[in-house]
């Protein structure tokens, strides 16, 4: 399948899928609506800059602080069960998490969804054997605080600063973006390309 048709295939189950992210459900409508801008917050995430600070648990109770993580190199990706780029990407984004995490690299996923419930990620995470955490962020807060819009929306955080905004890899599976700037960090090299067009 070439990169073209792979793409049109993701964007048709997306639209199946009822994918949502960090919505306001309406209690007298049938769908999902987009959060009302008046309670977006601006983000503050910024590229080269510290990266904000959160604590949240995943769907066992386990809590992650990412102050307490200021020396590590920390990845950072929006996930949502239902999203079919998430589905596509799930066997290259463990694979990745594996190859770096030998290397003392930290990786959490976040679930930014509105409608989500603990046990759907849980019972994701077993059918796919994701052994990284989940973290629960239902209400968005994380998610606006970083300014995350897609799944997968990858962030690399390297001792406390946020070095890479952007897509996990591109469509054609060609280029990993993520691998490619974990590897300019740990060879303590400025990331090359430290910015690309999340999708999903």
């Amino acid at each position: 399948m070439n990169a073209r048709l792979m793409f049109r295939t993701a964007v048709a189950l997306l639209a199946l899928s009822g994918f949502a992210f960090a919505v306001d459900k309406d209690p007298d409508a049938k769908t999902e609506k987009p959060a009302k801008s008046a309670k977006t917050p601006k983000p503050l995430a910024k590229l080269g800059e510290p990266a904000p600070t959160f604590t949240l648990s995943d769907f066992n109770g386990k809590t992650f602080d990412l102050a307490a993580a200021k020396d590590k190199v920390v990845v950072l990706e929006w996930f949502n069960c239902d999203c079919p780029f998430c589905k596509m990407f799930c066997e290259d984004l463990k694979k990745t998490q594996a190859s770096y995490a030998g290397k003392g690299v930290i990786w959490v996923a976040v679930d930014s969804t509105s409608f989500r419930k603990n046990d759907e990620n849980a019972k994701y995470a077993k059918e796919h054997k994701i052994e990284y955490p989940i973290l629960s962020d239902f209400d968005g807060k994380v998610g606006h605080l970083y300014g995350a819009t897609n799944a997968p929306h990858v962030f690399i955080i390297n001792k406390g600063k946020l070095e890479y905004v952007g897509a996990f890899m591109d469509m054609s599976k060609k280029n990993n973006y993520t691998a490619a700037a974990l590897d300019d960090i740990l060879a303590g090299k400025p990331v090359s390309k430290d910015k690309t067009k999340p999708f999903g």
